[in-house]
């Protein structure tokens, strides 16, 4: 019988429910109680629904308080000093919101032993996706041991309410690859020790009476690092020979296997699931390489993307592996995770009727899931309904012509290269930039954004409800606006921003401004810890009907005498963070948004606005995960930014904002973005980043962020002088700049005021010791 499957579900809750909880947890309105009673409602919830959709291998232990990554790093013990862990016994809530948010020396903080110093843990992107995860901190002082074993725990939950289920654990050699060391040593150096600990949860794992459990490995679909090969045959023999009865699932996604196929067909495991959505050409190779003893389990509904699964075409994909000789050991699967889609299609009520129609969200893939194991076990005729609805959806998709704008195609073929580059080269442009500007060494700026408070949201309640016109709307930002450019030149901020206040979204923002985009109420999926964002969805050509920001970046220039800064999120984290349609390439889709900003960049430089920053944090994103297909994705990527930036006379400044990824990498795409200035997360990673700067000269200015905004730390101004004495030995003076690392949206005031204060003293504490 061929075993419908489902690898993770989201989190969150389909009304957000965990997000309100951390929130009112963390902010002291509710009990450590309250917070598990919600965990346990959310966790039993998605049993329910996984159940009665018809899903035999139901997943738990995948569920994480605030990332998995973290939770797997706090179970085996791999905790640094300093965030209150006895060293016995699990690790508790305060330790693990220190480690994810840091400290801010709270009561509760102090009575677990946490200093208000403690900060939080890198964060950074999980592969090529949107959601962030915490990098554990390593080193070979650590006693690696399982502290806590949450795997059999959860297992032993679904089983106390009647649902067996397949527990999920990240696997020991991509655990190591994400992690990093402090102390010098490799991450894999580090397997030997860590492999016992990891033995002792699959032995109480198979205990608890499971009969699978699903060993996540995406690191198997990258280039393997020099001991990665042989990683994964010491660690995978170690944990087969620990739980011999319990049948190992090693699990692949995002990308295929390729020259790691023999590897990951040879390691002693029970089956091997790999993704066909991104990878569909690898079919024929694993069921050659696959021996026939062991169970496949085939990724062929898109975990990552919303539209609804071609089921002809998924079933030929597992009848192939049918005929292969699978037939009585296969698995059908969503191709990763479903982490990064929303709950459900059915909570979308205002949608247009055609596109709701086309779309499947987490619940509707478990259902497609279902009927495609169904096919395969009783034949289409079982599911007909199912399939004709899909061909007849399909075909009308195909047919509908609002999905193509002859204007739009036009202005592409319309194009040229002198489009995308500048008038000037950098050094003549900064000194036109430097004569219209003025600014002083170190000058301050924030990244754009200000809190967006409890009034603020208000605010677009109001509107949205009615109860405020939009003139009156209009005048309570114009207010917050004034107040903000107000406290910014009182503090001494040189480059102000006008705080953002009338955006709901740095992407949806946009997004609704621009033709081709559509978006839902309820779609919301999980960035990082509390933090959910609900990505638009591009389903048809892109285009700019009239300005956007023009108006607001307008007001606030007409506020002060320093240099504004007008804001804009750039071409490919537009993309990135959505949803995109699928029956055109991603490079014309960004050319397509490339086009509709250069627009929006014109009208800002022509209403007086100076500087111009076009925010692209998801372009390492985009980044193929295989270094032989990065080339093709940072010419098209590198082309978009600069169609959209490249419109501008010598004397308007262009920034752009890139955080939490490794840059190191591809320095010299992103120089040749040409930027005249960039703004990089490296606060959490010590100015890390900058040592990209040793070998490769940056050759225009930089804003390396000295404040993690992602915790609720306030950090002193010596504190953020240190960082900046830092970056000055990789950053010429004069091309350095002085910022947090991302925006402050997701800040109180409270938290806001303070350290910009002390982010403006630090610049003058270093401009004094630099004269």
């Amino acid at each position: 019988m061929t075993i419908a499957s489902n690898l993770g579900y989201p989190r969150i809750g389909p009304r957000r429910e965990l997000k309100t909880a951390l929130e009112a947890f963390w902010a002291g309105k509710s009990t450590e109680a309250d917070l598990l009673a919600t965990v346990t409602a959310l966790r039993a919830g998605a049993r329910a629904v996984q159940q009665g959709s018809g899903i035999s291998h139901i997943p738990s232990g995948d569920f994480a308080l605030y990332d998995h990554v973290l939770e797997t790093a706090c179970a085996f013990a791999a905790i640094p000093e300093g965030y209150g862990w006895s060293g016995h016994g699990p690790a508790g809530l305060a330790t693990i919101f220190a480690l994810a948010r840091g400290a801010r020396g709270t009561a509760a903080e102090r009575e677990a032993g946490i200093p208000g110093t403690a900060t939080a843990l890198e964060m950074t992107k999980w592969f090529d996706t949107n959601y962030h995860y915490l990098v554990p901190r390593l080193s070979a002082r650590m006693r690696f041991r399982l502290l806590h074993n949450r795997w059999a725990e959860a297992y032993a939950d679904g089983v106390a309410h009647g649902t067996r289920t397949r527990p999920v654990l990240l696997g020991p050699v991509s655990f190591l690859l994400l992690s990093k060391t402090e102390d010098g040593s490799r991450p894999l150096e580090l397997l030997p020790a860590l492999l016992p600990a990891y033995a002792e949860g699959l032995r109480g794992i198979a205990e608890a009476g499971a009969a699978w459990v699903q060993i996540d490995e995406p690191c198997l679909v990258m280039d393997l690092p020099p001991g990665a090969a042989e990683a994964y045959r010491t660690g995978f023999r170690a944990l087969a020979d620990a739980a011999p009865g319990l049948n190992l699932l090693l699990t692949t996604y995002f990308e295929g296997l390729r020259d790691n196929l023999a590897l990951a067909t040879s390691l002693p495991v029970a089956g091997l699931h790999v993704d066909l959505v991104r990878a569909p050409w690898q079919l024929d190779d694993v069921l050659d390489a696959l021996p026939k003893d062991r169970w496949l389990s085939l990724g062929v509904v898109d975990g990552r993307n919303v539209w609804r699964t071609d089921l002809r075409r998924a079933l030929a994909q597992l009848r192939a592996a049918e005929a292969a000789g699978f037939g009585r050991r296969l698995m059908v699967a969503p191709s990763c995770s479903l982490l990064h889609v929303p709950h459900s299609v059915a909570m979308e009520t205002t949608l247009d009727p055609a596109l709701k129609r086309r779309l499947a969200f987490a619940n509707e893939k478990l259902k497609e899931v279902a009927i495609l194991a169904r096919a395969v076990d009783e034949g289409e005729q079982a599911v007909a309904a199912a399939f004709e609805e899909s061909d007849r959806v399909l075909a009308e998709a195909r047919q509908d012509a609002r999905l193509h704008d002859p204007a739009v195609a036009a202005r592409l073929a319309a194009i040229t290269p002198e489009m995308e580059r500048r008038a000037s080269a950098y050094p003549v442009r900064a000194i036109a930039q430097a004569a219209r500007l003025r600014l002083p060494k170190l000058p301050v700026t924030s990244i754009g954004s200000f809190p967006q408070t409890t009034e603020v949201r208000a605010l677009r309640a109001r509107l949205a409800r009615g109860e405020l016109d939009q003139e009156g709307y209009e005048a309570e930002i114009e207010r917050l606006i004034a107040d903000a450019v107000r406290w910014q030149e009182e503090i001494g901020v040189d480059v102000p921003v006008h705080g953002e206040f009338e955006r709901n979204d740095m992407v949806k923002y946009f997004g609704e401004q621009l033709s081709g985009f559509a978006f839902t109420k309820h779609g919301w999926v999980q960035s990082y810890g509390s933090r959910c964002v609900a990505p638009p969805i591009i389903w048809a050509d892109v285009s700019r009907p009239a300005p956007m920001t023009v108006r607001w970046s307008a007001y606030a220039q007409s506020l002060t005498d320093r240099p504004m800064k007008g804001m804009l999120t750039g071409p490919v984290t537009m993309l990135q963070w959505s949803f995109a349609r699928t029956d055109i390439p991603r490079e014309t889709i960004c050319r397509q948004i490339a086009l509709a900003l250069r627009d929006e960049v014109a009208d800002l430089e022509a209403a007086g606005i100076p500087i111009i920053q076009i925010d692209e944090p998801a372009f390492r994103e985009g980044l193929p995960l295989r270094m032989a297909d990065r080339a093709d994705y940072l010419r098209w990527a590198v082309a978009c930014f600069r169609l959209a930036s490249s419109v501008v006379r010598d004397d308007t400044q262009i920034h752009t904002h890139m955080c939490y990824s490794e840059f190191n990498d591809i320095i010299a795409d992103i120089a040749a973005m040409d930027a005249d200035v960039i703004s990089i997360e490296t606060a959490r990673s010590n100015m890390e980043l900058l040592e990209a700067f040793l070998d490769f000269n940056y050759p225009n200015e930089i804003g390396p962020g000295v404040w993690d905004i992602h915790s609720p730390r306030v950090p002193t101004a010596e504190e953020m002088a240190g960082l900046l004495r830092r970056a000055t030995n990789r950053i010429p003076v004069e091309r350095l700049w002085v910022n947090p690392d991302c925006g402050l949206k997701t800040r109180s005031w409270s938290e806001v005021k303070p350290a910009m204060f002390n982010l403006v003293n630090a610049a003058r504490k270093l401009r004094a010791e630099l004269t």
